[in-house]
């Protein structure tokens, strides 16, 4: 059986530089017919900053579709950068939002964020060998602040629900399967 779902048409709804909204008319197997809405995000990056002594470093963030801040890891794209290379864009968000510098960076993982309605791909970035600087962050991010967490106070504060972020906790679950944390 095909399982190949068959655009008929495709519509540009919605655009600015964070995201493009689509509407599409589908062809469903089995004949049924209708319609489709689709984000398309930019390609970004989640970093796990890993300490010598174990500690992570997190993020809290204010999200505005949600009224509140939580903690993350740092990640980001650069929306404005056409294809901009993944590791170099790894480097600058984690400088731009802990201040940190990784003299190594190492890529873990490809993943995608809420598949059913976005197409917005992610890389898993592990950066070691740290030092300390600046936060150098953007007009938008003035209200963030950073923190060391041991990876016990992590997982509990995911268990706790203080950290809900998808890609945050796909990050650390995969780290951990792969015996990296």
């Amino acid at each position: 059986m095909d399982d190949t779902i068959k655009t008929l048409r495709s519509r540009e709804i919605y655009r600015n530089r964070w995201m493009v909204l689509h509407e599409d008319d589908l062809r469903f197997p089995g004949g049924y017919e209708g319609i489709y809405g689709w984000v398309k995000k930019p390609h970004f990056v989640v970093v796990v900053p890993l300490f010598a002594d174990g500690t992570v470093e997190l993020v809290r963030v204010f999200r505005y579709p949600l009224g509140r801040a939580l903690w993350e890891f740092p990640q980001g794209a650069w929306e404005t950068v056409e294809n901009a290379d993944p590791r170099e864009v790894a480097h600058g968000e984690l400088r731009e939002e802990t201040g940190l510098r990784a003299a190594r960076l190492e890529k873990t993982a490809d993943m995608h964020a809420a598949y059913g309605f976005v197409d917005h791909p992610f890389t898993v970035f592990l950066a070691t060998d740290l030092t300390r600087g600046v936060p150098q962050r953007e007009a938008t991010e003035l209200a963030m602040t950073s923190a060391r967490f041991t990876i016990a106070q992590v997982i509990q504060m995911i268990t706790d629900g203080q950290i809900t972020d998808a890609q945050t906790i796909a990050a650390l679950g995969h780290l951990k399967l792969i015996g990296r944390i």
